[in-house]
């Protein structure tokens, strides 16, 4: 079991804040690493986004407000999967539970779609159409890599 909650915790580090009741050093830890993983996704949108001042000043504020709102997402996101792990440990995963889980993480993923669409269209009122769409790719690769990482420590339903 702590095999599969190590890594599983260090990758949820960009998805789930952990709660207050956690306030210990491995909680401090993991906010010091979902800080520094997020600055540094920020420094690999500025370095492949070329954007020139007057865009760097209309993009950041959107850019900061969609990480706000994609945060949202992401805390659904690693609740459903520790719930999982909790289930999936305990040996406690029926086919009930097992649909729940999927709703609520099928629901989570339409919300983010919904999400890029809404920040897409206020991109686009400040940038060229190339330009969001460059950063939409950047977005989807960061994103593509951490889930493919948590992917490789959940195991499957049985």
């Amino acid at each position: 079991m702590k095999r599969f909650l190590t890594p599983l915790l260090l990758g949820l580090a960009l998805l789930a804040p952990l709660p207050a009741a956690a306030q210990n050093a491995e909680a401090d830890n993991m906010r010091i690493l979902r800080e520094k993983m997020m600055g540094d996704k920020k420094l690999i949108v500025a370095a492949n986004m070329a954007l020139t001042d007057a865009e760097s000043k209309a993009f950041w504020p959107i850019y900061d407000a969609y990480q706000a709102e994609l945060q949202k997402i992401n805390e659904q996101l690693g609740t459903i999967i520790a719930d999982y792990a909790r289930m999936h440990n305990a040996g406690k995963l029926t086919d009930a539970r097992a649909r729940a889980l999927m709703d609520r993480y099928l629901g989570a993923e339409e919300a983010e779609v919904r999400l890029k669409r809404t920040f897409a269209k206020r991109l686009d009122k400040v940038l060229p159409g190339v330009k969001v769409t460059r950063y939409l790719q950047i977005e989807n690769k960061i994103r593509a890599i951490v889930k493919y990482e948590l992917a490789g420590e959940v195991p499957l339903a049985k």
